[in-house]
């Protein structure tokens, strides 16, 4: 990271990009053309009680951005900060009168009153909300998830009466940050559009459809012109209220007043932290000619266009949902950091190789030994050491393109070995099939009508994994582009606070000058035939899960 000395003639100013992850918050110290100075992460807890369900606590969440935040702005004067931005998982959160905490959880633990965004309690909830095949659900793909907030809604409204009654408002995630460094009752386009069936047009047409929440029976929520849900939405970046408020401000060890933007998503501030990243290769900024991947416990595949895409089970087109004035489609992985955890953490042969080789990552032993075994067999590529071992990798649901969260994961190719190379394998064959699921998507897009992707930009923590990025590249056949200011979802919280503090006159002109480098990675041509033969077993395992479903199924 850069030092904090600045030139004697120029005074500091910064920006702080607060990101809130399924497992921590982290913020950055960010200087006003993008150069990360200080970085701080803190641990946030998850409850798992049953299979299914997942819960959080909003107070935990902000103790923690507090603890950061002081922590990367400690050695600077507060009044060089010049803006906050926060960005955060699209997870649900119920507040009572008095903005305290409210139950989320039939347990009744009060300070679990965030519902976290893979919970997936409301497959009923979503289903009803399907069979109604109402309009607004061409704007998520043809289907609602039940990771989105109107089924979670429903459910609460069913299941937990008590909280229904007094709970006094609901926020996404992202949103309920503003909010505590502000007072401002805002929400973010980008938050309520995407994942709350917030309506929003390029004629300038936005709003709430009361028909759709009148037939799912959410009529309850238009009150008082939608306070409870958000009658006041901003575009992201846009300045909140009057900034951080006095409590916020001495919590953070910050100005009162500095400016705080309008939030956004995590994914989506990640897409917006590297979308105008160049690299030598490919110095091209056309936004609409790229996917995006934000790689972390799950992903998401971010696609901008000039007009409305509908793409059969990819969210969207969310109108300004990220980039102003494009249409946004979100197509995405409901696991994937997670199912390689999941993957090397239940594998026989982990704990002997960790005991054994405890001052290296285990991604990192796994990668050396299948060079090792390629070499050993001749092989030209790792790539070829899979060819009778397949995976589907949907063990947590399909989020794109099929919408389908009843498929689970297959394994083809299983044998008796339990050692640490069949461990590899079982790596290998992994990494590879979340490759297929990008490319599966990538093909969706582009036969609804987007552009060519000509280039694949990827961030997050798999970004470090380069293994995980070359298997990429060589099965979409397109460059890999990624950037080198390697945080790309803190840069875009980051991005949003330099726009929101008057230090850019536009929000792509924060972009293109906050992005920075990217280092190219190109196919391995080598391998290409190869998996285009896995990708055609790809798609025949999913059409075989579902043959073996509908025979148990049949009468």
């Amino acid at each position: 990271m850069a030092s904090l000395s600045m030139t004697d003639c120029t005074e500091p100013r910064y920006v702080v990009g607060v990101d809130v992850g399924t497992g921590s918050v982290r913020a950055a110290l960010v200087t006003i053309d993008g150069e990360l100075i200080k970085m701080a992460i803190h641990p946030i807890q998850t409850w798992n009680f049953k299979p299914g369900f997942y819960h959080q606590s909003s107070d935990d969440i902000w103790n923690s951005c507090c603890k950061v935040i002081r922590e990367v702005v400690a050695e600077v004067p507060a009044d060089s900060v010049k803006g906050v931005g926060f960005d955060a998982t699209c997870s649900l959160v119920a507040l009572d009168k008095t903005g305290s905490p409210i139950s989320i959880s039939p347990g009744g633990e009060t300070q679990q009153n965030v519902i976290l965004w893979m919970d997936h309690r409301a497959d009923k909830e979503a289903e009803a909300v399907n069979a109604t095949r109402h309009p607004v659900l061409q704007s998520v793909g043809g289907k609602i998830s039940l990771e989105m907030q109107v089924p979670k809604l429903m459910w609460l409204k069913k299941n937990l009466p008590e909280t229904w009654r007094n709970v006094d408002a609901f926020y996404d995630l992202p949103d309920f940050l503003t909010w505590k460094s502000t007072g401002a009752e805002s929400r973010s386009l980008c938050s309520v559009v995407c994942k709350w069936t917030y309506e929003a047009s390029g004629e300038g047409t936005q709003g709430w459809n009361k028909q759709f929440f009148t037939q799912v029976g959410l009529s309850d929520l238009l009150a008082d012109d939608c306070r409870k849900i958000g009658s006041i939405v901003l575009a992201p970046g846009t300045p909140c209220g009057s900034g951080l408020n006095s409590q916020a401000a001495e919590q953070l060890g910050l100005r009162v007043g500095t400016p705080v933007a309008t939030s956004i998503i995590d994914a989506h501030a990640g897409g917006l932290g590297m979308i105008g990243c160049t690299a030598d290769s490919n110095k091209s900024t056309d936004y609409c000619s790229r996917l995006g991947l934000i790689c972390g416990t799950s992903t998401c595949h971010m696609a901008v266009s000039r007009g409305p895409v509908f793409v059969p089970g990819v969210w969207g087109p969310y109108y300004s949902a990220m980039v102003p004035g494009l249409w946004l489609s979100e197509g995405g992985q409901s696991a994937t950091g997670r199912l390689l955890d999941h993957i090397i953490d239940t594998h026989p042969a982990t704990a002997s190789l960790r005991a054994r080789t405890p001052h290296m990552h285990v991604v990192t032993y796994l990668n050396e030994l299948l060079n090792s075994l390629a070499n050993s067999a001749g092989l030209d590529s790792v790539d070829l050491l899979t060819k009778d071992l397949h995976v589907w990798p949907d063990h947590h649901g399909n989020r794109s393109p099929l919408a389908d969260p009843t498929l689970r994961g297959m394994v083809s190719g299983l044998s008796l070995s339990c050692d640490e190379k069949d461990l590899a394998l079982l790596y290998l064959a992994t990494v590879q099939a979340l490759a297929y699921g990008t490319r599966h998507i990538i093909e969706s897009l582009e036969s609804a009508g987007h552009r060519r992707m000509d280039c694949v930009l990827l961030c997050g923590g798999l970004s470090k994994n380069p293994l995980f990025i070359q298997t990429q590249a060589t099965v979409v056949g397109r460059p890999v582009l990624v950037p080198q200011r390697t945080e790309a979802v803190l840069g875009g919280a980051a991005i949003l606070a330099a726009y929101a503090a008057g230090l850019y006159p536009s929000l792509e002109a924060a972009v293109n000058t906050m992005a920075g480098q990217a280092d190219a990675v190109s196919p391995n041509t080598k391998a290409i035939t190869f998996h285009n033969k896995k990708y055609e077993v790809f798609l025949r395992m999913v059409q075989h899960q579902r043959e073996y479903r509908d025979i148990m199924n049949s009468v």
